[in-house]
């Protein structure tokens, strides 16, 4: 069995887009997982991620692991907005 997912992120802001594909890149890079393989694009303004897992259960587990990376990377740049005093509030669509 096959599965896979397609999952899209929609940024407001062009550099944070760029930041968060940089620092997911060499995750994507180094092939850890053998019952899954990821790809991560950008097409205009949202980052895409694309899995291809054996079966459901490596999909699960490489989504989780790619949503958890993700979110933490917004977070820091929600912490760091905040403390650069920027009032650039809500530029975050993920």
């Amino acid at each position: 069995m096959n599965a896979s997912a397609r999952i899209r992120f929609l940024f407001a802001e062009r550099e944070n887009l760029i930041t968060v594909f940089k620092a997911l890149k060499p995750e994507i890079q180094k092939r850890c997982a053998t019952r899954s393989s990821s790809s991560l694009s950008m097409e205009n303004m949202s980052l895409v991620l694309e899995i291809e897992a054996k079966d459901t259960v490596a999909l699960r587990a490489a989504s989780n692991a790619y949503l958890r990376w993700i979110d933490s990377l917004v977070n820091v740049l929600h912490v760091l907005e905040k403390t650069s005093g920027s009032s650039n509030h809500g530029k975050y669509l993920v």
